[in-house]
This record gives C-alpha cells, sequence and structure tokens, in this order.
C-alpha cells in the first residue's frame, strides 16, 4: 500500500504538515515548575459538582505553580450539545471564581493557543490524521452499523474481547483501489488508528492519584475521524493538550479504561505525554440502603452545580468543603490559618485520596456554618439581598428595606472567638431573623419554661415597668435577678443546682419567659442587644401581647 497516496487521495485539501501547525503553538514561556492544566467540558447544559472537583484542582496547580489554568469547550458531540450551554459553563465556573486564564470567554475567546473550541479545529485534526495516514497508522473503515454488530454478537459467543481489532478489522488491509471504488460508490467512512498493542501485553504507567498502574495495552483500532470529518474525543484532546502544551490533565477515574489508548496515541504522534490525575469517583451513603454508591444525576439533586445556589449556599462553602475531600490536612490547616483565603492553603496531589471521595451535606453545612460565621456583616447582607431577591422576593423586599438594621441583626455574635454559627444557608436567614420584623413575627408560646401561668403573666407585666433599652448586657442580667426573690425563683445559678427542690425555679427560667415573650422562640441571639435592636416600643408590645396571651 502506498499510504502517501491514500492520504493525498483522503485529503486532498489538506497541505499543511505537522511541523507548519505545532509552529503556531510555541512552547509556553513559563517559570521552572509551572503548570499548564485545562477544564474542557461538554456543552451540555448540565454542570455538575464532578466539573467543579476537578477544576478546582486544575486551578490550585495552575495557579499555585505559577502556571496557567485554561478553559477548552470539547463540543465535537453536537447532538449532545445544548442551546447557550458554552454560557452556562463559563458563568457556572466564574460563579466559583474559577475564572481561567485564556480560552473561551462570554465574548468570545483570549489567550494564544486557540481556537479553544474544539469544532473550529477541523482543519487541525485533519493534518495530524493525514500524517497518520502517510506513516501507516491510520485507514479508512467502511464497516457498517449492522456489521459491527454481527461482529460483537460473534466475539461475544467465542467469549472474545469486544472491539475492532486484530482479525476483525476487516478494512486494516484494504488496498488503494478498493479503498477507492468504495468511496466513488459513496460509501461512508471513518478514519480508524491502527493500534499496534495487544491485550497479552502490559503496560506501566504512574498516575499522580492512583499510584504505580499496571494497565492492559489496547489494542482498539480506535475511531479517530467520525464519518463527518468530525474527532473524536480520543484523538482530539490528545491533539489539543500538546498544542496547548498541557502539562497536568485532571479527569475522573472512570476515564482510567481510555489511558492506554490515550498513551498509545501520545506515543504514535511522537509526543511526550501530559502527567494524568484520575480523581475519585464522588460517592455518597444511599439514604434507603445505607450502601456507599456513586452519585447519581437522577437520583441526587447535590449533583447539579444549580442545587447550591437554588437552597442557598454561598459559592466559597462547597469550595472549601470539596478541598476538604480533596486534602486531607486541610480542616487542620483551616482550623490554625481562620482568616487566610483558601489560596494561601498549600495544595498537594500526594494528599488526594485514591478511591471513592464521599459526599457528605451534614459536612457541607458545617463547614458552612463556619465559612459565614467568618463574614463580616456586611458581606452576608449582599450575599442575601442577592439570593433573596432571585429565590424569596418578599423577604428580600423585607430584608433590603432597612439595610443597617439588617446588618445590625447579622452583627449580633459575629466576630471574635466563638462567633455565632446559626446560619449554614442563605436560606436560614428567615427563620433566624423573622422575629425581627413584625410581618413575620409568630411566637410560639409553648416554649415557655413549666412556671405557673399566672407567675409567667405577672413576670411579664413586672418587666415592663423595668425595662430600659440602653441597659447593656450585665445590667440587663442583673435586673433579672433582682426580680427573682419575688417570685421565689434562684437569681444564682450554682445555688439552684444544689437545691432545686428550695425554689420555683431560676434566673434562666425567668429569663426564657422573657425571651420567649419578645422573640417567639426558645432560642435566639444574645437577648438584651435583641431588645435594642427592637426598641422600646415594639419590646413592650410584645410583651404586654404575651401578657394577653396568659
Amino acid at each position: 500500500m502506498d499510504t502517501k497516496a491514500l492520504a493525498e487521495y483522503l485529503f486532498p485539501d489538506v497541505k499543511e504538515m505537522p511541523q507548519d501547525v505545532e509552529a503556531r503553538y510555541p512552547k509556553r514561556e513559563l517559570p521552572e515548575g509551572a503548570k499548564v492544566t485545562r477544564i474542557a467540558p461538554s456543552p451540555t447544559g448540565f454542570m455538575h459538582l464532578g466539573n467543579l472537583y476537578g477544576a478546582l484542582v486544575d486551578e490550585r496547580l495552575a495557579h499555585q505553580s505559577g502556571g496557567v489554568f485554561y478553559l477548552r469547550i470539547e463540543d465535537t458531540d453536537q447532538k449532545r450539545s445544548v442551546e447557550n450551554g458554552v454560557e452556562l459553563i463559563i458563568q457556572a465556573f466564574r460563579n466559583f471564581g474559577l475564572v481561567p486564564d485564556e480560552g473561551a470567554t462570554l465574548d468570545g475567546e483570549t489567550g494564544d493557543y486557540g481556537p479553544y473550541y474544539q469544532s473550529h479545529r477541523k482543519e487541525i485534526y485533519h493534518v495530524f490524521v493525514k500524517s497518520l495516514v502517510e506513516r501507516g497508522l491510520a485507514y479508512p473503515c467502511f464497516c457498517t452499523e449492522e456489521e459491527l454488530s454481527e461482529m460483537r454478537a460473534k466475539q461475544e459467543a467465542n467469549k472474545e474481547n469486544f472491539g475492532y481489532y486484530g482479525k476483525y478489522a476487516k478494512c486494516r488491509d484494504l488496498t488503494l483501489e478498493e479503498i477507492e471504488q468504495k468511496i466513488q460508490a459513496g460509501i461512508p467512512y471513518v478514519i480508524r488508528f491502527r493500534s499496534p498493542g495487544s491485550i497479552e501485553h502490559k503496560i506501566f504507567h504512574t498516575d499522580l492519584v492512583k499510584g504505580k498502574l499496571e494497565l492492559t495495552e489496547n489494542d482498539q483500532d480506535l475511531v479517530l475521524l467520525k464519518s463527518d470529518g468530525i474527532p473524536t474525543y480520543h484523538f482530539a484532546h490528545v491533539i489539543d493538550d500538546h498544542l496547548m502544551g498541557t502539562t497536568h490533565v485532571v479527569r475522573g477515574e472512570e476515564w482510567l479504561p481510555s489511558l492506554p489508548m490515550h498513551l498509545q496515541l501520545f506515543q504514535a504522534m511522537g509526543w511526550k505525554p501530559p502527567k494524568y490525575l484520575h480523581t475519585a469517583q464522588l460517592m455518597k451513603i444511599d439514604p434507603e440502603t445505607g450502601a456507599k454508591r456513586k452519585l447519581s444525576k437522577r437520583k441526587d439533586p447535590e449533583l447539579a452545580l444549580s442545587f447550591y445556589r437554588q437552597i442557598g449556599f454561598p459559592n466559597i462553602s462547597v469550595l472549601e468543603y470539596l478541598m476538604t475531600m480533596l486534602n486531607s490536612n486541610y480542616e487542620e490547616w483551616r482550623m490554625a490559618n481562620p482568616g487566610e483565603p483558601m489560596q494561601k492553603f498549600p495544595f498537594n496531589t500526594k494528599k488526594m485520596g485514591s478511591s471513592g471521595a464521599l459526599f457528605d451535606m451534614d459536612k457541607l453545612m458545617d463547614v458552612s456554618k463556619n465559612v459565614i460565621s467568618r463574614m463580616s456583616a456586611a458581606e452576608v447582607y449582599e450575599e442575601v439581598a442577592s439570593w433573596a431577591e432571585e429565590n424569596d422576593p418578599e423577604f428580600a423586599a423585607l430584608f433590603t428595606r432597612d439595610p443597617a438594621y439588617s446588618q445590625a441583626i447579622l452583627s449580633i455574635g459575629r466576630g471574635g472567638k466563638k462567633p455565632r454559627k446559626d446560619i449554614g444557608l442563605w436560606q436560614d436567614v428567615k427563620p433566624y431573623m423573622s422575629f425581627f420584623f413584625d410581618e413575620l413575627f409568630e411566637p410560639d408560646y409553648g416554649q415557655m419554661p413549666s412556671l405557673e401561668t399566672n407567675m409567667v403573666r405577672q413576670i411579664l407585666k413586672d418587666y415592663q415597668s423595668v425595662y430600659d433599652p440602653a441597659d447593656d448586657g450585665s445590667v440587663w442580667f442583673d435586673k433579672l435577678k433582682e426580680m427573682c426573690p419575688k417570685y421565689r425563683l434562684c437569681g444564682d445559678m450554682k445555688t439552684y443546682k444544689k437545691n432545686p427542690e428550695d425554689y420555683a425555679g431560676s434566673v434562666a427560667d425567668l429569663s426564657m419567659v422573657l425571651r420567649v415573650a419578645i422573640t417567639g422562640r426558645a432560642q435566639s441571639p444574645d437577648l438584651a442587644q435583641v431588645c435594642g435592636l427592637l426598641g422600646k416600643e415594639r419590646v413592650l408590645r410584645r410583651l404586654e401581647q404575651a401578657a394577653e396571651h396568659f
């Protein structure tokens, strides 16, 4: 077979040589040790937690080393692409602060290594496919779907390895004349790689997460170009990663079976492959079975990135939690560095687990409470206002009516060594602060302590005469202790605990009566500060309302 004549026949319009293309993609001028990583999603309209998980690794590897983090759109599968799919991808990563240094943008592209859309790189792929055909490493295949199905059935019956290889690769050795006849007859064809491998052989590879691997060599004559001239993922990403200078490829472990064919393609092209990091799949404990399973698009709403915005998780909370999953020492670092940005953490691939990463919503909630507790009241206000406007317009109107008032509420217990951790979601803010708004105040008097009804009523009446909104916490509490003897309540908790039978209750019960009357609940932020914000008129009105109830 005259492979050069075949290449010219198949690609008469391709005049460039591989070296011509490579000249347009010079080696990146970066500091020693700098890493070049990429996120390369398909515009299918569904951005999931796995995308973010991998992208966080990509971003940290690149930026921590002074390298480049870029976005490439792998849109060769046009059937799965959706309208505005690229915009959804870009916006999703932007929302989480993962902004690529180059690649596809909302306005087009930025960077010197594009095009960054695979659908715009068809001519480039054809140059390299032509070179493989010239070297006898690729050939046209005319097999129909029916023929491929028959082949698979035969392999199954013979208990043989599935696929297009060796004796089953019947188009491998067609003559040039036979190929010309089939093309002239209008028979559709694909271009396949002529694999030199065998499943009898093993290859050895070191993955930066999985460690040393022993893998079966690829024997499949995989499709490089589909019948429409569009490349397959397997071929396109090899070309792109080489030309764009990718040094590290981060992807899920479900791609491990494909690794031998990708390494084989790099070898066939004469290129050094990037380093691979195959991340563990995201798992969860199934609430019905108690068994560990992979997160499912069908079963688990938390897989979709849109889920976290809808219920009000701060984006940084999700990132911080993912970092605890990626590096086992992150929590320890965060405790020692509560005020430092996450980017200061020395991310290390050696700390990444090689087995299924367990996603725990309760753990995410704990992380989020810690994250929000470290925010300023102004930061929380801005985040909640934005979220509520989109998800709870009625509350947004109340919340933003008096920004200073809302921020003052959020300031209670914020800051210091032990800040309050009442809020884990932005949707938690409404129930947390609802009693500060008359429109939302719905007292639950059933949470009153077990004191006699007459005593409760009297406490509420008496306190109205001594209440002063100017009192600080200590003065406020001293007044409560002074009231205790009148109701046979103990003003000292140590004394009460020693001899509870000598009293009708304690100062804690008296405080609870006031708390439930003023806030409508048994738990609230510091009551003295609450009263100060509510104002004397509203406090007295609520005390009277509660007294009338009893």
